[in-house]
Parts: structure tokens; C-alpha cells; sequence
């Protein structure tokens, strides 16, 4: 956690110099662009030129490969239960049938569905650069005024705003919420306990975090309240900072690469590519 009290890491960047707004059009803009597709190629591509991104914003890399460990956690997990669950769906797709192994001595898993689980898992992953981009390289004083800028009510800005800030915050409450209770001896380690207990443990923890999470809500906005927040229609902004001609750039091509996703799902649809 910084000292922003968010997930913004403060480096000499182009990305770090860019406006808010832009960077959320871009958001946008590349997740409507690969959710337009169910392309391999095209997913390999674009988490290549967000890689490259990533590289370029000078971020630390022990901050954001455990969004990527996390990611590939997930996809893999979901990929499983599809298979498990419709173990042909992608030679439903592809029309084809090629048979690898027979899962749980009924559903035969064909190598057509193991190649959609593969695309939709690189699907997921190409939308993560540019989600990473966006968290740590918009600071959170300006973040409300930038989302503000798109047109988007201030009142709603800042709720998203105050949610970003205060994930690294419930994140420390959690961790410390468990050392409390393994100091009483409450198992949460594989090897303490059993599956079920450590589950259990971890559901008994989530009642302490709920009521500190609800105290914060409160504290939040009684101070909001008796500042007279949301008494004018409009506001002012003390950080927001004319747009620059990089800004200019950057928000006409992500403007561009939204249109076109959204022509191609409208048009063509996401057709799901296989070679073989």
C-alpha cells in the first residue's frame, strides 16, 4: 500500500502524466476491442502490446505479477470446470471431433475444447495489462475528477474513487484480522486443519472485517455529510489539469478502437477461430 493509501505507485511515466479519463476510455475502449473477438492471434497480440505497456509505465514487477498469478489461477480453475461441465462444447463450435481422454469414464474431452479453453483463458489475461496500467498509474486524488470529466455524475466518481482507496486498507484489515486469530489458535495453514475447518475459520473471520468495513462506511460519510457533499449539482476540482496533446492522441485512438469493437461484435460477431 502507498502512501496515497490506494494501489498508485508514483513513477516518471507517459502513463503516469496522462489524464484519468483517457486512461479509462482506453480501459474501455481495449476490453470492448478483445471481447469483440474469440481470436487466439488477436489475444496474443494484444497482451504482447500490454506487456510492452506495462514495461514502458516502469512499474515494479513484484507489485503486478500477482494480478497475473491470480488471473491464470482463475482462468485455469474455470477452464476445468468447463470441461467438466461440457467437455465438447468446443467441437460444438468448430464442428469437428477429436478425441484426447475420457474425464470421470463418461465425457470423452476433445482437443477442440481444450483450444477454446485456451483462447477464452488468453482472453482474460490480454484485458489485465491495460487494467493494471489504469490502477496503479492514476492517483487517486485526481481519479474522481477524471471519471467526472467523462460526464459521469461526481457522486458516482467518488464512490468509485473511495472504493479503489480502500481495497489496499480492507486488504490490511484482513491480514490483520488473521494474525489475531492464529494467535489464539485458530488454524487457517494447510496442514493445521482440515479443507472444511480452514474454510470455516475463514468465514468466521469475514464477520469482523464486515462490522470494521461498515464503521469505515459510516465514519466516511458522516465527515462527508457535514461538508455538504452533494448539496450542488456541480463542484470544482482542485487536481484536474487541462488535457495535454498526448491526452488528445490517446483518447481519439481509444475512441476509435471502441467504435470498431463494438462494429465487429455488432456486425461480425465473436466467431471462434481454430486452425486445425
Amino acid at each position: 500500500m502507498t502512501k496515497s493509501g490506494s494501489l498508485y505507485i508514483d513513477r516518471d511515466s507517459l502513463f503516469h502524466k496522462m489524464d484519468g479519463s483517457v486512461k479509462l476510455l482506453m480501459l474501455i475502449g481495449w476490453t470492448a476491442f478483445v471481447f469483440a473477438f474469440m481470436d487466439i492471434r488477436v489475444f496474443a497480440a494484444i497482451l504482447i502490446a500490454g506487456l510492452i505497456m506495462l514495461k514502458a509505465s516502469k512499474l515494479p514487477n513484484k507489485a503486478i505479477w500477482p494480478f497475473f498469478v491470480f488471473i491464470i489461477v482463475f482462468t485455469v480453475f474455470n477452464s476445468a470446470f468447463l470441461v467438466a461441465v461440457t467437455p465438447q462444447y468446443g467441437s460444438k463450435l468448430t464442428g469437428s471431433y477429436t478425441d484426447l481422454f475420457t474425464l470421470f469414464g463418461v465425457y470423452t474431452v476433445t482437443f477442440e475444447t481444450l483450444f477454446y479453453c485456451l483462447t477464452l483463458t488468453l482472453k482474460y489475461i490480454a484485458i489485465l495489462p491495460i487494467t493494471i496500467l489504469f490502477i496503479f498509474t492514476t492517483h487517486p486524488s485526481s481519479f474522481a475528477g477524471s471519471i467526472n470529466r467523462l460526464g459521469i455524475s461526481y457522486k458516482v466518481s467518488y464512490a468509485v474513487s473511495i472504493a479503489l482507496r480502500y481495497i489496499p486498507d480492507v486488504r490490511a484489515e484482513v491480514e490483520n484480522i488473521i494474525n489475531a486469530q492464529e494467535a489464539r489458535g485458530v488454524a487457517f495453514k494447510k496442514g493445521d486443519a482440515s479443507a472444511f475447518v480452514r474454510l470455516k475459520n475463514y468465514g468466521a473471520a469475514m464477520i469482523p472485517l464486515l462490522m470494521s468495513s461498515f464503521s469505515r462506511i459510516e465514519a466516511v460519510s458522516n465527515a462527508m455529510d457535514l461538508r455538504g457533499f452533494g448539496k450542488s449539482k456541480k463542484r470544482t476540482w482542485y487536481h484536474r489539469k487541462p488535457l495535454s496533446s498526448v491526452d488528445i492522441v490517446f483518447m481519439v485512438i481509444s475512441i476509435g478502437v471502441l467504435l470498431t469493437g463494438i462494429w465487429i461484435k455488432a456486425s461480425i460477431g465473436a466467431v471462434f477461430w481454430y486452425p486445425f
